[in-house]
């Protein structure tokens, strides 16, 4: 099973993407997970990315849809989880071909729904494990008491340098501008679910598994 998640920063689709990884054998595919992976490669993809990363340019969908490419001829049976990828309409188009090329289609486009000022004093509270990635919050789900992650173990959590509210009002509008229409273009093919981003952990996952179940 092949999936898009959607929703603006902040939403939880890390969140999710971990849960769905344990719980169903997928694999996310998160495009700056998988850019920094390239870059330190020393493969001829790896430098080019490296090259143009150094630069401060960016990269073209072209080398990110090559990316996902290498990752689908790799082939993993329980599916794959796209995060990131496609942000814009042509980004859509191209991974579409890319998976009717390998035979292969999305089964399910799931939006993570978010009301903007709530997200944002969700976002301003966060913190994340610098080892395992894990996402804390200040509110709803602090670090442990005895300074250590639930998930690994590690002792180190950090805060994003633009976890703020200037910054965040910032990145949620070029969401709208340039990603939120995907949403209209994913409905128009049948593909589109809707979940309440803002909900619980667990209710979130429950939600997304019922759709997937449904799918």
């Amino acid at each position: 099973m092949n999936i898009v998640l959607l929703g603006p920063p902040g939403a939880g689709k890390g969140t999710q993407a971990r849960r769905l990884e344990i719980n169903r054998g997928m694999v996310q595919l998160s495009t700056g997970d998988m850019l920094r992976e390239a870059k330190s490669s020393g493969t001829a993809m790896g430098n080019k990315v490296a090259a143009i990363m150094d630069a401060g340019q960016l990269v073209t969908d072209d080398i990110v849809i090559g990316l996902i490419e290498e990752k689908l001829e790799s082939g993993h049976k329980g599916g794959f989880i796209f995060d990131g990828f496609p942000r814009t309409l042509p980004q859509a188009d191209a991974l579409g071909a890319l998976l009717e090329k390998h035979g292969s289609k999305l089964d399910a486009v799931i939006e993570m729904r978010v009301d903007d000022e709530a997200l944002v004093d969700r976002i301003t509270a966060r913190s994340t494990c610098a080892d395992c990635g894990e996402v804390y919050n200040d509110h709803t789900k602090p670090i442990p008491a005895d300074g250590k992650c639930t998930n690994c173990g590690g002792t180190s959590f950090s805060r994003r340098a633009d976890d703020n509210a200037e910054s965040l009002r910032t990145r949620l509008m070029e969401y709208y501008k340039k990603t939120s229409p995907l949403i209209g273009y994913y409905y128009a093919k049948g593909d589109l679910y809707s979940v309440d981003g803002l909900g619980e952990i667990d209710a979130v996952a429950a939600e997304m598994s019922a759709v997937l179940d449904a799918t």
